[in-house]
């Protein structure tokens, strides 16, 4: 897999996620992992951190367009 390709699919599935968390917030859905009930503010950390890393991504692949091929 060329770097452009990985930069793309990874800014890709980063930004899935951090839409997830949003939904999630917007809905206030409960998740719960066996016993554990995660809170809300779970998702505000994990939609700053998924796009923090989507947002580097896509930087990362315009930055470097003539570097990889």
């Amino acid at each position: 897999m060329k770097g452009k390709s990985y930069l793309l699919i990874s800014a890709v599935i980063f930004a899935l996620v951090a839409i997830l968390h949003l939904v999630r917030l917007i809905g206030h859905w409960s998740v719960q992992i066996g016993a554990f009930a995660v809170p809300l503010w779970g998702s505000w950390l994990g939609l700053f951190i998924a796009a923090a890393l989507s947002i580097w991504a896509f930087r990362l692949m315009t930055e470097r367009r003539g570097s990889y091929r």
